[in-house]
């Protein structure tokens, strides 16, 4: 590194560390130690991605009892996301070593999932009532895809209880409509705290209190526990912008922490050659005679032949064996019209499906996705009922209304809804089927509710 960057190298890791949420605030000595592979920097880099992801993927953490529990989850955090170096999901469970790769870890979190971005905007001080949309239509499947395809640690083969997954589904169940409940008496009380503020605001186009805002006039001293809130925000977001601006100064001292793993690597690999060599004298000392390793080699020259000859046996049984089975093969398989009509069937079907999808792309929309300010409109005030505004940018001219939300979930619902029928019935036709080749069994369908 040269000498300017390496200078800026403090600057920028500090930057980085103030940019953190205050809980989460490692010691720019940290990196350094992980650099080098120090152990006592594993359990520190541990518990900064523990406590960084369960933010983002949890909306606040509570630290558990053991170190264990924080390391499965953040492995389990970073398989989902696709990472897939194999010597990290190898690190023992007690945090005793690997900071080096921790760090590795944690640089491909900054860079893959923005993880600063979702820091910030998960820990944003919310002033306004604001309600998650996302209307946007990904490929989820090719997602997934992409993430099962690493497969990092084979997961044990175990049977699993039919009635423990229905007690699951069930307790799924209980928890959502538990949790519908909840949002519904929430909307209720929003719905009177802006009902009633109608007017009060000094935004003509909000025009009515939020929660945060109606508590302030309630409790006027806790403004001062909002202020430094935002005081806070304030200070990261102004460490955030310094560390874009010394961001390549990181990334390229992250260079030499890989340049360094290598050279590791390398001695490494040395230190196993010498090692080889010195046993090698040895080795010399306990030579045989003549004789002796004359009668060896006539060993092995036997005993080769005989692997010889079984290997083709065991070649000549495995053809068999394919040959009867391509020929059982050959005599299930439908005639040529059988086989043409369902060929034409299929393509039809890909037709079909094929056209739909032209015109859904034709057609296609952007969806809408993130938090929305939530604001209250009578029928005196607008013509609708009410409609969402971006956070991100202007009110005015980002404004969706409530009910097209409504009536494009809806529109998702009733998709889904078919799409789970069809499930159903193929997942009922394939049970048919092997139903059929039970001998003595009687299968009784579940009860309709």
């Amino acid at each position: 590194m040269r000498p300017g960057r390496a200078g800026a190298l403090p600057a920028a890791i500090g930057a980085l560390c103030r940019a953190l949420p205050p809980g989460s605030r490692p010691a720019p000595e940290t990196f350094r130690l992980a650099k080098f592979n120090r152990p006592e920097a594993s359990l520190q880099i541990w518990r900064l991605l523990y406590s960084l992801l369960k933010q983002i993927h949890d909306r606040g953490w509570t630290e558990p009892d053991t170190i264990g529990t924080q390391i499965r989850f953040v492995k389990s955090v970073l398989r989902y996301h696709g990472y897939g170096r194999p010597e990290f999901y190898q690190l023992p469970s007690d945090g005793s070593q690997g900071s080096r790769e921790l760090l590795l870890a944690f640089s491909w979190l900054l860079n893959r999932i923005n993880l600063l971005e979702q820091l910030l905007t998960a820990n944003r001080v919310k002033i306004g009532d604001e309600a998650s949309v996302c209307t946007c239509e990904d490929n989820l499947s090719n997602s997934w895809k992409h993430r099962t395809e690493i497969a990092l640690e084979p997961p044990l083969k175990r049977e699993v209880d039919v009635r423990y997954l229905q007690w699951l589904n069930g307790r799924l169940r209980f928890q959502w409509r538990s949790l519908h409940v909840d949002r519904q008496e929430q909307c209720k009380l929003l719905h009177k705290i802006h009902s009633y503020t109608s007017g009060c605001h000094m935004d003509q186009t909000i025009g009515h209190f939020s929660v945060t805002e109606t508590d302030l006039i309630r409790q006027p001293d806790s403004y001062k526990q909002l202020l430094q809130l935002l005081e806070s925000e304030t200070s990261r977001l102004e460490a955030f912008l310094e560390w874009k601006r010394l961001e390549p100064v990181y990334w390229h001292w992250m260079e030499t922490v890989l340049d360094t793993l290598a050279e590791d690597a390398n001695t490494f690999k040395s230190e196993d050659v010498c090692k080889e060599k010195n046993t090698l004298p040895n080795a010399n000392l306990c030579c045989h005679s003549a004789s002796n390793i004359i009668g060896e080699i006539d060993k092995l020259t036997k005993d080769l032949v005989s692997l010889h000859d079984g290997l083709h046996e065991l070649v000549t049984c495995k053809k068999s064996a394919w040959y009867e089975k391509v020929k059982s093969r050959e005599r299930t398989l439908p005639d040529e019209r059988e086989f043409c009509a369902a060929v034409r069937t299929i393509t039809e079907a890909v037709k079909l499906k094929l056209s739909d999808l032209k015109y859904h792309c034709a057609h296609k929309k952007n969806g809408m996705h993130g938090p929305y300010r939530l604001v209250f409109k009578d029928k005196r005030s607008a013509s609708k009922t009410g409609f969402l505004s971006s956070v991100s940018k202007e009110p005015i001219t980002n404004v969706v209304n409530a009910t097209e939300v409504i009536s494009k979930l809806q529109m998702e619902e009733a998709t889904l809804k078919r799409e789970l029928k069809r499930l159903q019935e193929e997942c009922r036709h394939k049970l048919d089927e092997i139903a059929e080749g039970l001998v003595g069994v009687i299968c009784i369908p579940p009860i309709k509710r």
